[in-house]
């Protein structure tokens, strides 16, 4: 095993299945992104969602893919020129992965996912813990990685380093602007009947944090998807509303479970309800 591979690993000090497979996500995010800087990628686009949030400022949660948006619009962009850098770099530390690009959709999301067979490895690597029982050696573990080309306006970006596996940066978000994103998916994330709760445990994350946002930067990008239509700017009184109505639309024990498996700690969501998240919206700030 590569030194830096177990340098990193060995940070995480897994007990369970859910913590390799987590700690295996992160670590191949983390040579995805170092192959994307060395190629450059961080010149015309930015890094944002949960997983920069993890990666950059500290979110007690795991994320499980990699999205960007363009720093301008570019709706000829294609994920699959840096589909090399990103295998070598991975390739580098002693793991093979597979780069498969996806047909862009509607909604001008450019995607890709990465494919490695780690659990073979890690089940040779870690052999004096006897993961047999828990790992299928056949199943891949796969990272989705989606770029925004036609990216909404209004929003800021700031450097930020990563040292592993070898010191690196990438360009980030602002977190106001990336907190804007979070309230955009809490508001409108459509997943039918599917609950994410990982938006709400985010959210609360914020609020407890870095609580303001830009609300220029969640109007455009609520105005992009026709989620915000009325003539009259959106305010902070108007956004509220529009929480609350989400709060009170929201089944707070899906949420509960559809985050657990990417937290240590599943007692921080014993105090949600619906008053909680009532209480939390109300901490925000609009900037």
């Amino acid at each position: 095993m590569h030194d830096a591979v177990r340098s990193m690993l060995d940070r995480y000090n897994c007990k369970t299945s859910d913590d390799y497979v987590n700690a295996l996500r992160e670590i191949l995010q983390n040579m995805a992104l170092l192959g994307l800087w060395r190629s450059k990628f961080f010149e015309h686009a930015a890094f944002y969602g949960g997983t920069a949030l993890r990666v950059l400022y500290g979110l007690d949660r795991y994320s499980e893919d990699l999205d960007f948006s363009l720093l301008r619009p570019d709706e000829s962009f294609s994920l699959g020129v840096y589909g090399d850098s990103i295998r070598r770099e991975i390739s580098s530390f002693g793991f093979h992965v597979e780069f498969e690009g996806l047909k862009k959709g509607k909604n001008a999301i450019e995607s890709a996912f990465l494919k490695a067979n780690t659990y073979r490895e890690l089940i040779m690597i870690e052999a004096d813990r006897d993961l047999t029982g828990e790992f299928h050696p056949a199943k891949k573990l796969k990272i989705k990685l989606e770029v925004d080309t036609i990216p909404p306006g209004g929003f800021e970006t700031e450097t930020r380093y990563i040292l592993q596996p070898i010191p690196f940066f990438v360009r980030v978000y602002r977190l106001p602007d990336l907190f804007a994103g979070k309230l955009h998916a809490i508001l409108c994330r459509r997943w039918k009947t599917r609950v994410k709760g990982r938006d709400w445990y985010d959210l609360v994350w914020y609020a407890a944090r870095y609580p303001e946002f830009r609300i220029s930067h969640l109007e455009s990008r609520m105005r992009q998807t026709g989620d915000y239509r009325s003539e009259e700017p959106l305010t902070a009184d108007k956004l509220q509303h529009l929480l609350m109505e989400a709060v009170d639309a929201l089944d707070v024990e899906k949420a509960r479970r559809e985050a657990g498996p990417f937290t240590r700690d599943r007692h921080a969501m014993d105090v949600w309800s619906r008053d909680f998240f009532k209480h939390v919206i109300q901490q925000i700030i609009a900037i």
